[in-house]
């Protein structure tokens, strides 16, 4: 899966589970955008995935957590999050 598609889907997978509508990110973005978006055609920034995040009340890394799983059926949370320990150089337990 393309990585825009992947994001596509968790975005809108995000907002559902949420239960708002793309007019409730009216705020931060038109909802022409966020169809845009949610369909894969355009490739949000890291402040423009910060206000998406800021409007669901979730960290922006959930958001990009939720687009690589989406992306790779195949990984798990676990794993993600063990990669990124050791990329950050983290001792968690």
């Amino acid at each position: 899966m393309e990585l825009n598609d992947a994001f596509a889907e968790a975005l809108r997978s995000m907002r559902q589970r949420r239960g708002l509508t793309q007019e409730d990110f009216v705020m931060v973005t038109s909802r022409a955008y966020m169809s845009l978006l949610e369909r894969g055609l355009r490739c949000p920034t890291l402040e423009k995935v910060e206000e998406l995040a800021s409007v669901m009340q979730i960290h922006p890394i959930s958001l990009i957590v939720e687009c690589y799983l989406t992306r790779d059926p195949d990984i798990d949370l676990k794993e993600i999050f063990k990669m990124v320990r050791t990329d950050l150089k983290i001792d968690l337990p």
